[in-house]
C-alpha cells in the first residue's frame, strides 16, 4: 500500500505521487482526506497547511491556516509540490474525487484515512452520500478494494453503517481478544503501526475475523518481519521495497 501515493518518490498525497504508486507496483495507494470550510473533501495529511504548501507566503495575513478555515478555491490556489522538489512546482491539493478517478484509471485500490478533528455528524452524513453515489468504488468497497480508515472509532463507525458492506479498518492501538471483538462488528480490518504487530496479534485479529495491515514500514528488515508475523498487507513510502518481497509473502 503506497503511503500517501509513493511518497518517497513525490509529494505526498498530490497526483504525481499516485501515479507513482502504480509505477512502484503497489496494488493500493493510501490517502488522507480532509473537509474544507464550504463542506468539500480533498486530500491532505496534516491539520495544518504549512507544512506541505506556500499557504504562509500566500495568506500571511491569515490567523488560522487550518484545512477547515480555507475553502476549496482558496485551497486550490497552493502550491504542494515545490515543498519536495523544483520538479513538482505548482501541484495542487486534489479533491477526493480527483485521486480516486485517477486510482480507479490505474486500477488500483484506495486506502482512504479520514482525518477528524471535531466529530461531525454532517461530516459523516456527506461522506457516506459521496461513497454511495460512486457506484465504482461503492462495488471496490465492498470487496475490499476501497478501504475507509480513522482513528476516530465513533466516526468510522457511523460512515460504516450508513454505507452498507464498506470495508472500514480501525487505526491506532492493539486491542485484546474483547476489543478485537467489538471492531469485529462493524469494521473488517485493524491497522497498527508496524511496531505494535506481532505474531500472536495477527492471529488474534484474524481469529475475530479481522484482516490487518501495519503501517509505514520502509526497510527491509521490518518489511520481512511484518511478512513472517503474518500481515496482511504493508503501508509504505516505498511500495518497490515490498513488492520485491512477493514470492516471501505467497
Amino acid at each position: 500500500m503506497a503511503h500517501r501515493g509513493a511518497s518517497a518518490y513525490a509529494p505526498e498525497n498530490t497526483l504525481p505521487a499516485l501515479r507513482l504508486a502504480r509505477i512502484h507496483h503497489a496494488d493500493m495507494a493510501e490517502i488522507d482526506v480532509r473537509r474544507t470550510a464550504d463542506g468539500h473533501f480533498v486530500v491532505i495529511h496534516d491539520l495544518d497547511l504549512r507544512r506541505t504548501t506556500d499557504v504562509a507566503e500566500l495568506f500571511p495575513e491569515r490567523r488560522s491556516w487550518r484545512v477547515s478555515d480555507f475553502t476549496l478555491a482558496e485551497i486550490r490556489r497552493l502550491d504542494a509540490g515545490s515543498w519536495f522538489g523544483e520538479r513538482f512546482a505548482g501541484e495542487r491539493v486534489p479533491t477526493l474525487a480527483e485521486a480516486l478517478d485517477l486510482l480507479r484509471a490505474d486500477g488500483l485500490g484506495a486506502l482512504v484515512e479520514l482525518k477528524v478533528h471535531r466529530r461531525d455528524s454532517e461530516m459523516c452524513r456527506d461522506l457516506a452520500d459521496f461513497l454511495r453515489a460512486e457506484r465504482y468504488w461503492r462495488a471496490a468497497g465492498s470487496e475490499g478494494r476501497l478501504i475507509l480508515q480513522s482513528f476516530d472509532r465513533v466516526t468510522l463507525r457511523r460512515v460504516a453503517e450508513a454505507v452498507p458492506g464498506l470495508h472500514a479498518a480501525v487505526l491506532g492501538k492493539t486491542y485484546g481478544r474483547f476489543g478485537l471483538r467489538r471492531i469485529a462488528r462493524y469494521a473488517r480490518q485493524v491497522n497498527p503501526h508496524h511496531l505494535r504487530v506481532t505474531a500472536p496479534y495477527v492471529r488474534r485479529a484474524h481469529a475475530q475475523g479481522l484482516t490487518l495491515f501495519g503501517w509505514t514500514v520502509n526497510n527491509d528488515h521490518e518489511i520481512r518481519r511484518m511478512i513472517r508475523d503474518g500481515v496482511d498487507g504493508i503501508i509504505t513510502d516505498y511500495p518497490d521495497r515490498v513488492a520485491g518481497y512477493r514470492t516471501l509473502a505467497a
